[in-house]
């Protein structure tokens, strides 16, 4: 199946000179949606994955049918003060300014197999604080997938250590 043609692209969204990748539009076509979350199954399935991973929100969005389809957990990492038990955090630099990222304490198990998932790889900032965060609680990192990977913005090079599977490539 031909993702692509599944992807609006959002000319100068959310500020002038961006060329947004929308993935409501896949989300919105059942087939799509449903072969693209199979393809990230069968990934993690190869990965022997014992648990999912993803940032908010997109990373849920993507993560959450994968746990599903498995059978197993789902982790949600999320900006600070939105989980309620006890976290860890990271905090990283953005081209402007920096974010923090969290995850409850208790939430991986010391060498857990994780697949970390998101809707786009982009300069790679907020899977490499997820990857620090997992990597910190004792999970294995054995996988990242993501639908989208913006070539131009090289977040490959930050992530290169790790096993990645790109659905599409723009």
């Amino acid at each position: 199946m031909n993702l692509e043609k599944y992807v609006s692209i959002v000319e100068d969204w959310p500020k002038k000179g961006i060329s947004f990748k929308d993935i409501t539009t896949l989300m919105a076509n059942g087939e799509a949606y449903k072969y693209a979350t199979n393809k990230i199954v069968e990934y993690a399935k190869e990965k022997k994955i014992d648990v999912v991973v993803g940032p908010e929100a997109r990373g849920f969005i993507i993560g959450c049918p994968v746990a599903y389809s498995l059978g197993i957990g789902f982790i949600p990492v999320r900006k600070p003060n939105k989980l309620p038990r006890e976290v860890i955090s990271y905090k990283y630099d953005l081209e402007y300014g920096s974010n923090t990222l969290t995850i409850h304490k208790d939430s991986i198990k010391k060498g857990q197999r994780v697949l970390i998932t998101d809707d786009l790889l982009a300069t790679g900032g907020t899977i490499e604080a997820t990857i620090k965060l997992v990597e910190q609680l004792g999970g294995i990192v054995a996988g990242i997938a993501f639908l989208i990977e913006l070539k131009e913005l090289n977040g490959y090079e930050k992530l290169k250590n790790y096993d990645i599977l790109t659905l599409l490539t723009m």
